[in-house]
């Protein structure tokens, strides 16, 4: 997804992830677009501090939903790697935050 893509999707309330479904992009009070991750609460921004150049790759955020159905169990979630890792779809490799600075 592009930048404009992942803000028109947050903007039109749908749930938009980066890499595998406990990050989360959102919208703050202040309007800024962030990248949480759920389980711990560890924020950054969706953009670098130019707020052009995304944090990670187009290919790896995705619109809640979106992602592989297990067909045992009809849940939603990214597919593991040989190494346990999330893989998005279209095959990427989760990837670490990257720290800004």
């Amino acid at each position: 997804m592009t930048l404009g893509e992942i803000k028109t999707a947050i903007d039109a309330g749908q749930t938009v992830h980066w890499a595998n479904t406990g990050y989360v992009v959102h919208k703050d009070s202040l309007g800024q677009y962030l990248i949480t991750f759920e389980p711990n609460g560890s924020t950054i921004g969706l953009t670098d501090r130019s707020g052009q150049r995304l944090n990670g790759e187009e290919a790896e955020f995705f619109i809640a939903g979106s992602e592989e159905v297990d067909e045992n169990t009809q849940d939603s979630h990214p597919r593991p790697d040989e190494q346990g890792r999330g893989v998005v779809p279209g095959g990427k490799v989760a990837q670490s935050f990257r720290r800004q600075r």
